[in-house]
């Protein structure tokens, strides 16, 4: 069995709780946890912690999506920095990084599991 097998997962929403194109942020457990929808991408929902280590808020799920060499990112809305969507990891400074989530849908249900 795979470690991602073994998470626990927890319904945090369902899928019209999300915003195609943008991020909402939910609760997991005490954690906040931003998830962006992306429809058109191979995988559909990212989930990242919402908390930017840079300007010390939870304030990510209102970043705004793009891509940097066809790399999927957010943008912190407080100053810019960019974080991978896939990895958590700043572009502007690799050695930061913010959790990444084990994401998933089951029906309509957001399902989220272990960073």
């Amino acid at each position: 069995m795979t470690a991602l097998e073994q998470c626990a997962w927890e319904a945090v929403c369902e899928r019209n709780d999300l915003v195609q194109g943008a991020g909402v942020c939910v609760l997991l457990g005490r954690d906040q946890v931003a998830l962006f929808y992306l429809p058109g991408e191979d995988r559909s929902i990212y989930a990242l912690g919402n908390r930017d280590p840079i300007g010390e808020a939870n304030v990510l799920s209102r970043g705004i999506v793009g891509d940097i060499g066809g790399q999927l990112v957010v943008a912190s809305p407080l100053y810019k920095q960019h974080f991978s969507l896939e990895t958590g990891i700043c572009l502007e400074d690799p050695g930061i990084r913010i959790p990444v989530y084990a994401v998933r849908l089951e029906g309509d249900s957001v399902l989220l599991g272990c960073p």
